[in-house]
């Protein structure tokens, strides 16, 4: 895993490579039998939405990497290439609040939505790595734990919450349907 990468709020400069790295993560999904993101979310709106809240973050491999690297040009004023993307929230999930199960703690946590690694940058521990920096900011905020969400048949997402140290908690319900919910307490 490189550490130069740098972690740092998304602009709307970075929205058509923030896009691009979704698309190819549909495809993946689509690609191995998943449902998951098969309806058309995450949608440019989402993107939009996160970034202007704040919550849209991504991780960017400095301009001298991407040299010659096809389809990951830099944008003006940017300082390398987009290769990953994640809503970090802290003002909670309405959807949390009916369980089908129970979380693991109470009060003030972290929600990590529509991750997504680009392709060429798969398997490099890069998404482990984000969800590590999501927990540090979190820690640094206060929040008292970590919860994320993902479909049954995302296997990746499911070894990687392993992993990392998430419980299985129960499961939450949108209107595109169930997905299955994870916790990670800090300094239980």
């Amino acid at each position: 895993m490189n550490e130069d990468l740098e972690f740092r709020p998304a602009r709307p400069a970075d929205t058509a490579r923030i896009l691009e790295i979704i698309r190819q993560a549909q495809a993946q999904m689509r690609a191995l039998g998943s449902r998951q993101w098969q309806d058309g979310y995450p949608a440019r709106e989402n993107i939009d939405c996160d970034i202007a809240r704040g919550w849209g973050y991504v991780f960017s491999k400095p301009a001298a990497e991407t040299c010659g690297t096809a389809g990951t040009t830099a944008a003006a004023g940017n300082s390398g290439t987009v290769i990953a993307y994640g809503a970090m929230l802290f003002d909670g999930e309405p959807a949390y609040e009916a369980i089908e199960g129970a979380w693991l703690t109470g009060g003030h946590y972290v929600v990590l939505h529509r991750l997504a690694v680009a392709d060429g940058e798969k398997g490099r521990g890069v998404a482990a790595e984000f969800m590590r920096r999501v927990e540090a900011a979190a820690r640094e905020r206060g929040a008292g734990s970590f919860r994320v969400d993902t479909n049954f048949d995302n296997r990746y997402m499911l070894r990687l919450l392993g992993r990392l140290g998430f419980a299985y908690c129960g499961k939450i319900h949108y209107e595109s349907g169930e997905r299955l919910a994870f916790e990670k307490p800090f300094g239980l």
